[in-house]
């Protein structure tokens, strides 16, 4: 089971390395093509339903957009004209573009470099867009006094109101199953057995025909890589490649020749489909954490068979799964300051889960999941999100080389503990099967992949510790200056820890009750501007029931909130508690003066130090 090559062995080939030099080397810019080409296509067909004029658009850019392969190339596909340039989404949001542009390059953390005739293009493509925007759309479905709480940002959705859901790992094993073709067919299928005197299947209708049209996109696109590659063996404007080099290329326009007609047959195939289709993904729509699923499960057969021909070995096989890794670190996005500052390094969550179980219990490691640990840890870069899904039968030699990467220092893999997480979801109902087929998304959700609906977490995000605040403070927010929520005292006012919780469960109750009514009205704005339609015609049973994800489509459409600063919450109940109400080291009012002064001033350092070093923590220091 575990690798037959010594890992001391498996640092990355010259190739792979030449290739993550250079990508770490590229400055990152701006891409307008995308942005150029929606708005074209959205101008010329405003009288078409929404989902085809968005079908339409995705699949012109697959079209008409810069195509690359890089020099040394296994595994091809690119989500822009440049390397590391990020596309602009315009549908998305605009004013922040427009007004931020110039201050890009300056940034201190995720800066970028738009050419100047990037910069120009811009500012004449986007005006188009304003009043047509998902933000602007969203924030006018909020009731008033939502809005007033979203501005103040104790709950903020800046995230997807100004790009795509994100969230979800599709149906990978479908797609390496049917191909292209297949999920075409399926399409066709479907469409032929609707009757278009009824309103929900006229409807049903437009989904299809979008969906059908954006499979085709996919396919072409697929088409001009096979092409490119053909031309780059014959030398196209160049000097022919040597022989080697030459062989590669022919043997990249084959596999992408042999994926737009059918499923994947090799190893190399399934992983080049695979990429193809997370990069359209991404290409739809620009949302965080769109993910990989099981890898190492649906992989495998297409691995096992290769290996077991002859026609692939391991060191072989590692260079194919690193190449896929640097294209994932390839995709680039730009987000406005507003939301960068508090996310810099260009995180994308792209997660892939190995490990687990099957759905008799029995270890589902195999000697792909290897291969996957082990070509995440060689090149130890932020993408992708490598986790592993633990349980108390995994087996001790593939925990030990789980920790022994975690070992390299760059914080993977994550682990997900199936004896919690497969109960939880049969406790929602969730069947046993899917139960047993979880996998990690983005950074620490949880969704059946190929199954569940877009956000396994919440819209927006929900400030816990700005809540306390308010709760210790009469319900008063001193960031907003003023009250949203009138409480029931202040902390000098309560006389017992008991008091404290009350005040905080009334407070909570309404800002999670404020967040459900945020979440519903970027839900709502998300599924009436941008329907994702691959990712909707990847996830079952979007194409049985004709309809999107964001309209119902998945088999599992679970929402859950989404909350910062939960151990800070906790780390500050547990210091009032034990230092003002038990012991009495610190006065209720003198706490409160401290916090208003943010521990400035005469005795605010004391105070500071007794909160840090006096109270219990959570976590280990």
């Amino acid at each position: 089971m575990p690798l037959t090559i010594e890992t001391e062995t498996l640092g990355p080939t010259a190739r792979i390395r030449a290739l993550k030099e250079e990508l770490l080397a590229t400055r990152p810019t701006l891409c307008t093509e995308r942005a150029r080409i929606y708005t074209e296509v959205y101008r010329r067909n405003e009288a078409k339903p929404l989902i085809v004029r968005r079908a339409l658009a995705l699949s012109e850019t697959l079209q008409r957009m810069t195509l690359r392969i890089e020099p040394g190339e296994l595994i091809v596909g690119n989500q822009a004209s440049r390397l590391r340039a990020a596309p602009i989404f315009p549908e998305y949001a605009v004013d922040w573009i427009l007004e931020e542009l110039d201050d890009l390059p300056g940034r201190p953390g995720d800066a970028f470099f738009p050419s100047p005739e990037a910069v120009e293009e811009l500012r004449d493509l986007l005006p188009y867009w304003r009043g047509k925007t998902l933000i602007e759309k969203g924030i006018e479905l909020m009731p008033q006094q939502m809005r007033e709480i979203h501005d103040s940002g104790i709950i903020r959705a800046e995230g997807n109101l100004t790009s795509g859901d994100g969230h979800i790992a599709v149906s990978y094993e479908k797609l390496l199953r049917l191909g292209i073709e297949g999920l075409l067919a399926e399409v066709r299928d479907h469409r032929s057995r609707l009757e278009l005197t009824r309103w929900d299947d006229l409807h049903r209708e437009q989904f299809y025909q979008a969906v059908e049209i954006a499979l085709q996109g996919v396919r072409l696109f697929i088409l001009r890589f096979e092409a490119l590659a053909r031309s780059l063996a014959e030398g196209g404007s160049a000097e022919p490649p040597d022989p080697q080099r030459r062989a590669e290329l022919l043997a990249v326009a084959e596999n992408c020749r042999r994926i737009a007609a059918g499923p994947p047959e090799s190893f190399h195939q399934a992983v080049q489909l695979a990429c193809f289709v997370h990069l359209v993904l991404q290409i739809e729509s620009n949302g965080h954490s769109v993910s990989f699923g099981r890898m190492d499960q649906y992989l495998y057969p297409f691995y096992r068979r290769d290996l077991e021909a002859g026609r692939i070995d391991e060191g072989r096989a590692l260079e194919l799964l690193e190449s896929l890794w640097l294209k994932l670190l390839a995709i680039n996005k730009v987000r406005s300051w507003s939301h960068t500052r508090y996310s810099a390094g260009s995180p994308l969550y792209q997660n892939v889960t190995i490990g687990g179980q099957t759905p008799e219990g029995a270890d589902a490691v195999n000697p792909l999941s290897y291969l996957i640990l082990e070509s995440v840890g060689a090149l130890r870069l932020p993408q992708p999100n490598l986790s592993v899904r633990y349980h108390r039968n995994l087996r001790e030699e593939f925990m030990s080389r789980c920790i022994e990467v975690i070992g390299k220092g760059f914080g993977m893999p994550a682990f997900n503990n199936d004896e919690i997480v497969i109960p939880a979801l049969l406790a929602l109902g969730v069947e046993r099967a899917d139960a047993y087929d979880y996998s990690a998304i983005g950074c620490i959700e949880v969704a059946v992949p190929g199954r569940w609906g877009y956000r396994c977490t919440g819209m927006s995000f929900l400030n816990m510790a700005r809540v306390l605040l308010a709760a210790l403070r009469d319900g008063y927010d001193a960031d907003a200056g003023r009250t949203f929520c009138p409480g029931s005292g202040s902390l000098p006012d309560f006389a017992s820890f008991e008091e404290v919780m009350a005040a905080w469960r009334r407070q909570i109750t309404f800002y999670a009750r404020a967040t459900v009514a945020i979440d519903t009205a970027v839900d709502t704005a998300l599924e009436e501007n941008v329907p994702d339609i691959l990712c909707s015609a990847l996830v079952d049973d979007c194409l049985a029931r004709g309809k999107t994800l964001k309209e119902g489509g998945a088999k599992y459409d679970f929402v859950s909130g989404l909350q910062v600063g939960i151990a800070n919450l906790g780390n500050s109940l547990a210091a009032i508690k034990r230092l003002v109400f038990e012991e009495g080291r610190i006065g209720k009012q003198e706490l409160l003066d401290a916090l208003d002064r943010d521990f400035a001033g005469e005795g605010g350092e004391r105070i500071r130090q007794l909160l840090v070093n006096r109270a219990p923590k959570y976590g280990n220091d």
